[in-house]
């Protein structure tokens, strides 16, 4: 739910402007030629035949202009013929008798026609060129105030209108609402903090992963204290010319000081919040005199002033050490990752005004949806409709959540893609080699659906899911990962022979290389290197390649390498031995995907009833 600036009239552009000139002066000028042009209804006959018929009598008047005539037959009180005689004759010396009964009435030729027509040939090039220049001026004019217009501020105001949000527009987050709320406090009442000396944190920093709702809270903090909100990303202060960041800084601050109280709101500050002296940006300096300039403004606010700056990212890690200081961003605010309760709130706020039939379950959904952020859950709210518009029902049923859950998650249905019989059986036991060592091992997570059919990137699919939310991983639990992954390969092994593997295991060997090496450099779980962590953050550009300066030794390297060897050699072990004991439920689950393609949790718990752990296994 977005807030709305009341917007004004846009002005015409200067190209309509232009069009509208153009088609007004060729309307004056068909206008003009129209009233200028002699309209009559006459009919056109020879000379001869009028002349012959004034010297009958049939003919009354004949009205002579110049050399065209107009006739007046006898009984008759207006001309209703027209004709033209020859220019350098009369009328008596082609034929009409001077003793005919007919009036010859001969007017003088009017001039005004050709007094118009000579002022038109005058006026009309003065009036283009006058237009002309004009239009030009007004370009150079446009071109001069947009530079003079270059360093302010692009920020957008969200005043205090209908549409704005409050704390309780947004589930979930509650403790990220908490520490705002003494902002709002401190908004709405400044004087009860200022009389026990209290100062409110000048800067706010909202850090969470993407989609978390770090825009939404700051917009709900401006809704709950009713005051201006300044709007701006990192990436708009910053041009090609140096200098213009500085300027829209001072222009920001100037106007937010104007409507105090009010909120300013960078988001995605880290666009130019990063370390200075990194070496990121370009090769300029533009990024690092902005960051000083909101170093500056944030640290010299005058007392009283009311101002407060909300700034989000989701890196963090990488701002300036200056930012972060007592007088600037003092207060952090950690934006998580929904819980279950909060993630059934979500999904709640989301299907308020979507039709939903009694089917609809978003308990079980919230569930199942551990990991995923606010957008993410409204992406897939939006998925379900979406699902069920296509197949034109009046409401969304819980079948549609769960196609919009699985397609958000793991990729859309490629039903379209062929595969031969032999691929099939390939990938049946592929699928079927996870889904046996993930049943079995005691610390993976449960099975939830095993398919063949094609989603996204992948020809099958075995899906994990955690019986309930968990904040950490263990060692036990990150080797039956390991295990688990490489069992589609060992399946592989088993039923075709070593020469007979194929590429479908490529993803799975890359993932449980890249968990492997986390375990050992991140998260200190290697054998040798235990509870050592050997993080790398800093990086560079050269040659258009990242570089990487490690913080250890080739020696170290050469340890690491060996430890995460020998993790995915001890996960290769523990998935042929248990893939071995349990050949007969391999053959089973593999010959029922064939057959069925997919296999929901409850089917593939029957089929591996007898699934056993090995004895001899070597679990750690």
């Amino acid at each position: 739910m977005a807030l709305k600036s009341p917007i004004s009239p846009k002005k015409p552009s200067n190209l309509i402007r232009l069009s509208l000139f153009w088609a007004i002066l060729v309307f004056g000028i068909l206008a003009f030629v129209a009233i200028t042009s002699p309209h009559d209804n006459l009919k056109e006959v020879s000379i001869s035949e009028v002349v012959s018929k004034a010297n009958a009598g049939e003919i009354t008047k004949i009205e002579i202009q110049g050399n065209d005539m107009k006739i007046t037959p006898k009984g008759s009180d207006v001309p209703t013929e027209k004709s033209t005689k020859e220019s350098t004759t009369s009328i008596y010396d082609q034929g009409l008798n001077k003793d005919a009964k007919t009036e010859v009435d001969i007017i003088p030729p009017s001039t005004t026609g050709d007094t118009i027509w000579n002022l038109a040939i005058i006026i009309i090039p003065v009036i283009l060129i006058a237009g002309f220049f004009m239009f030009m001026m007004r370009q150079a004019q446009g071109q001069n105030n947009q530079a003079l217009g270059f360093g302010k501020s692009k920020a957008k105001l969200y005043g205090q209108d209908k549409g704005r949000v409050v704390f309780d527009d947004i589930a979930g987050n509650d403790s990220a609402k908490q520490d705002l709320e003494e902002v709002v406090d401190f908004l709405k009442h400044p004087k009860k903090y200022e009389a026990l000396g209290a100062k409110i944190p000048k800067g706010v920093l909202l850090v969470g992963s993407p989609g978390t709702g770090k825009t939404m809270l700051a917009r709900a903090v401006a809704g709950e204290a009713n005051v201006p909100f300044f709007s701006i990303s990192g990436s708009e202060f910053v041009e090609m010319f140096v200098g213009v960041g500085a300027s829209r800084v001072r222009d920001l601050f100037t106007k937010a000081k104007k409507n105090a109280p009010a909120i300013i709101f960078i988001d995605e500050i880290d666009a130019v919040g990063r370390k200075r002296g990194s070496g990121m940006g370009g090769g300029h300096d533009e990024r690092e005199q902005t960051l000083n300039q909101i170093l500056v403004e944030m640290d010299g606010f005058e007392t009283g002033t009311n101002v407060i700056v909300l700034a989000a990212t989701n890196r963090a890690d990488v701002l300036d050490p200056a930012l972060l200081r007592p007088g600037r961003f003092d207060r952090r605010t950690n934006i998580m990752l929904p819980e279950r309760k909060d993630r059934e709130a979500i999904l709640k706020v989301h299907f308020k005004k979507k039709p939903a039939d009694e089917t609809v379950n978003l308990d079980a959904l919230a569930a199942k949806t551990a990991g995923s952020s606010g957008a993410d859950l409204a992406n897939i709210a939006n998925e379900a409709a979406i699902v069920a518009a296509r197949r034109n029902a009046k409401k969304i049923s819980n079948k549609d959540l769960t196609e919009a859950f699985e397609k958000v998650a793991i990729g859309p249905e490629r039903k379209a893609k062929i595969m031969n019989e032999k691929e099939k059986e390939i990938t049946a036991y592929h699928e079927a080699g996870h889904a046996i060592v993930g049943h079995v091992l005691p610390d993976s997570d449960p099975v939830h659906k095993v398919t063949i059919i094609p989603r996204g990137g992948t020809g099958g699919v075995t899906w994990f899911l955690p019986p309930e939310d968990s904040s950490y991983t263990n060692v036990y639990e990150f080797k039956d990962i390991l295990a688990r992954a490489m069992g589609g390969r060992i399946a592989e092994e088993i039923m075709y022979g070593k020469d007979g593997i194929t590429t479908g295991a490529g993803s799975d060997l890359r993932k449980a290389t890249e968990i492997a090496r986390d375990m050992v450099i991140e998260q200190g779980m290697g054998t040798k290197l235990r509870d050592q962590v050997f993080h790398d953050d800093n990086g560079g550009m050269v040659f258009d390649k990242m570089t990487h300066d490690r913080p250890y030794g080739e020696e170290t390297a050469k340890q690491i390498d060996i430890e995460v060897r020998n993790l995915v050699e001890e996960a290769r072990i523990r998935a042929r031995e248990v893939l071995v004991q349990n050949k007969k439920s391999l053959d089973a689950l593999a010959k029922a995907l064939l057959k069925e393609e997919t296999l929901e949790e409850d089917r593939v718990v029957e089929l591996l009833k007898d699934a056993t752990l090995p004895k001899e296994a070597k679990l750690y």
